[in-house]
């Protein structure tokens, strides 16, 4: 919105201010609305959704009803679960985005007066105070104030303004008050132009691309064999009314059916068990993405520090010690002015057990015009003046030594700010308790000591940085601090000290250049995006913590985006992951529980590939060299719940989590699934011809036992991939052994009844149970080097 001037010192009147509220809107940011249907509507899009919707249609094409309405039911199954439980997460999400409106003093038709900050318009007149947020972009014209924009530029050192300074709408008064007129409200604002820059900042999940590829490669498969199954029926005379069911049931047994709403199940009780520790998922992906997370770029302020002010070091002089140099100190400081630098060192005065002045006579706040506090002490019957401020003010004032300087720039070169303290008779003294002014020099005022002020890192983040390098994942960290602040500080909590600048990431000289750095300093919020994207270009699954909006971009263009408890809504509705409890320990448990989701997809994943290589290859191969159909197109539907939605229950499942970044590297998947499946398509072909040839059941029978058989080993293969040792060094969750109990006995029940089967004896179905269970053991004592060799898991 333009800049507008206030006619005048008595700001707006009324009816100026409700034209320009129309012509510029309300002073707010916009957020972005979740439509509902359309979010379920985009549940019916991706890849396993589109091959399960063209299923349907060729099912009713081929006047096959009541399977196309199976269908139909998986496909809506797999969307519902997956809307339910993300709408659960941005209803979550905009609890947290609740607040109490912002107040405004505005000056309309001659008087002040209070009104909803979102009220306000360019050209109103504003007065703003100790401990207001600023509530739009303001140009001062009558006095000066410090404020805390750390909320807009992520850092902690404060900005004065005096008239003709700007004031940037969501900065925090820590000093003085001021008037002045709006220049720009809403969007207009520098809060505003980052929240917009939060929209076009998108990221693609690496979990769509994995269906993407497993999907592909299974269809590649059935694109093989389904070309060779017409040859073969043209060769053969199949009528075609017969071959088209089975090349379309063919193709539906090879679509991960389930792999949606597993992955959705599992990931979302992912985020149930996060919700317990503090950290809201608003994006389910990026449970599994954390998984991935080898390189994660955080903010310095508030993120790594406590963006509180706190005395780091004191330097005595003159035979004093430290105790009498924090004692001065607080003479000078006052709880009263909450300026975080009073507050410092009253703190550490008092963590140090040193007691007040006995009697303060007089107090002067910090003045930004002389750079000092000052206050008169009684001491032994005396007065005493102390001055605390900037050690170039009180150098000039006080006797001190040629060192001084020296001991300032050592000081100042980790990054720290620097104060001198003062103290000496009060020239012209008067007798105690009279009061009077303070001088503004003198003989007899002498240099106490230095005090150091800085930032500290978070008691949890020297741990926490210790805890992300075991598991594999690169710490940086990101601020627009000077290089040698920024670097303290990485020292402290073992990030490292390779220190490079912003200016490093416009190097063209490849995708790496940029990255070779522990600090990146000098850092602006579109230098913050522009890290992440080079980090993505280099293969790195990238995570971003902040809380300011100058971070909101990059939160939302980073495949993991963490926004902690105190960040801006701007930031929290940017980022993927929002911790609700002080502190970033929690990203660890982020980190693990995705790992241990992406165990038990990997489990699914795996199992599924076995599966249809499995079933593929022997109905495909089968009708080939028997010249039969090995199975029915209703049984294969069955299989298709009596398997794929049964081990839905590995999302319970009882795993641990990888040491490392997880991966998926799909070829190497596909061909350990592959070599597992071999060993089961042998057991398949057995059981076809045990059951026509020795047993002499029929046709139909057979396809019973057959049915049989895959179910069982398709339970197998769940419990012979799920543990990456042999298949008895853990035990599964409850639930996936009741609900493999409870699907054999019903598979059981169905095919010794002869229910939409053919009936076979229960006898033979025990005895092929137990020669699954002992094929299984056989192909663990394999499996275990496999895996290995293949590096899966």
């Amino acid at each position: 919105m333009a800049e507008g001037g206030a006619p005048g010192d008595g700001g707006l009147t009324g009816a100026e201010a409700a034209a320009r509220l129309a012509q510029y809107g309300p002073n707010e940011i916009g957020q972005e609305r979740r439509h509902r249907i359309r979010a379920l509507a985009g549940k019916l899009s991706g890849p396993v959704p589109w091959m399960l919707e063209a299923a349907i249609v060729l099912e009713i094409a081929a006047g096959k009803a009541a399977e196309a309405v199976i269908i139909a039911l998986l496909v809506v199954f797999n969307a519902v679960l997956s809307f339910v439980q993300e709408d659960k997460a941005h209803g979550a999400l905009a609890l947290l985005r609740q607040r109490l409106q912002v107040r405004a003093r505005v000056r309309r038709d001659g008087r002040w007066q209070v009104t909803d900050a979102r009220d306000l318009v360019p050209g109103d007149l504003v007065h703003v105070r100790l401990g207001d947020v600023v509530p739009a972009d303001v140009t001062v014209t009558d006095g000066t104030v410090r404020a805390d924009q750390s909320v807009l530029t992520g850092e902690s050192a404060e900005a004065e303004a005096g008239p003709g300074g700007r004031l940037f709408a969501g900065s925090l008064l820590r000093r003085g008050e001021a008037t002045g007129t709006v220049t720009a409200t809403g969007a207009a604002t520098y809060y505003g132009r980052t929240a917009e820059l939060v929209r076009t900042a998108k990221t693609v999940s690496h979990l769509e691309q994995t269906i993407f590829r497993v999907v592909w490669a299974l269809l590649a498969l059935d694109g093989a064999l389904v070309v060779a199954i017409i040859a073969y029926g043209i060769v053969a005379h199949l009528p075609l009314a017969e071959l088209l069911p089975f090349v379309l049931i063919l193709v539906v047994a090879s679509v991960p059916v389930a792999l949606p709403a597993t992955f959705t199940l599992a990931t979302a009780l992912g985020a149930a068990d996060l919700a317990h520790a503090g950290v809201l998922a608003t994006r389910l992906s990026a449970i599994e993405e954390a998984a991935a997370m080898d390189l994660l770029c955080t903010d310095k302020t508030g993120t790594i520090t406590a963006n509180k002010l706190a005395v780091a070091t004191v330097h005595p002089y003159r035979g004093a010690d430290v105790s009498q140099v924090l004692a001065l100190a607080a003479a000078a400081s006052d709880d009263a002015t909450q300026d975080p630098i009073d507050l410092a060192v009253l703190a550490a005065a008092r963590s140090a057990g040193v007691a007040p002045p006995a009697a303060r006579l007089s107090f002067t706040p910090f003045e930004p015009a002389t750079k000092r506090s000052e206050a008169v002490i009684s001491q032994d019957g005396s007065r005493v003046r102390v001055v605390k401020g900037a050690p170039q003010v009180l150098t000039a004032l006080a006797e001190a030594s040629p060192a001084v300087s020296q001991d300032v720039a050592t000081m100042a070169d980790g990054g720290a700010r620097v104060l001198a303290v003062a103290s000496g008779p009060l020239a012209g003294s008067q007798p105690t308790g009279t009061g009077g002014p303070t001088g503004t020099g003198g003989p007899g005022l002498e240099l106490a000591g230095l005090i150091s002020l800085a930032d500290p890192p978070r008691p949890d983040s020297a741990a926490l940085v210790a805890r992300l390098t075991e598991l594999g994942i690169r710490v940086i960290m990101v601020t627009g601090d000077t290089a040698a602040t920024a670097t303290a500080v990485a020292r402290q909590v073992g990030i490292g000290t390779r220190t490079g600048h912003a200016a490093a990431l416009h190097d063209p000289a490849g995708p790496e250049a940029g990255l070779d750095f522990d600090v990146l300093a000098g850092v602006l919020p579109e230098d913050k995006l522009r890290l992440v994207e080079r980090a993505q270009r280099a293969g790195h699954v990238t995570g971003m913590t902040g809380d300011g909006v100058n971070d909101a971009p990059a939160l939302r263009r980073a495949e993991v985006g963490i926004a902690v408890a105190a960040a801006t809504d701007v930031a929290k509705s940017a980022a993927s992951i929002v911790l609700t409890d002080p502190g970033l320990a929690n990203i660890v448990a982020a980190v693990e529980t995705g790992r241990r989701v992406y165990q038990r997809m990997l489990t699914y994943t795996l199992n599924k590939v076995v599966k249809t290589f499995q079933i593929a290859l022997f109905l495909a191969v089968g009708l080939l060299v028997t010249r039969q159909f090995v199975t029915t197109p209703r049984l294969v539907l069955l299989l298709l719940f009596a398997n794929d939605f049964v081990t839905m229950s590995l999302a319970t499942d009882h795993v641990s989590f990888s040491p490392r970044p997880d991966r998926w590297r799909v070829p190497a998947l596909s061909l350990a699934a592959l070599a597992i499946a071999v060993p089961w398509l042998v057991v398949s072909f057995a059981t076809f011809y045990a059951g026509r040839d020795v047993l002499h059941l029929g046709l139909p029978a057979t396809q019973t036992l057959v049915f049989v058989m895959l179910v069982a080993t398709g339970q197998a293969t769940v419990y012979l991939v799920r543990e990456r040792r042999h298949l008895w060094h853990s035990r599964p969750s409850t639930w996936m052994l009741t609900a493999t109990a409870a699907d054999l006995v019903v598979v059981l029940l169905l095919a010794s009844l002869g229910i939409l089967m053919a009936p076979v004896p229960l006898g033979y179905l025990l005895i092929l149970l137990g020669a699954v269970g002992a094929a299984t053991l056989i192909l663990d004592a394999v499996k275990v080097p496999l895996l290995r060799r293949f590096a899966v898991g």
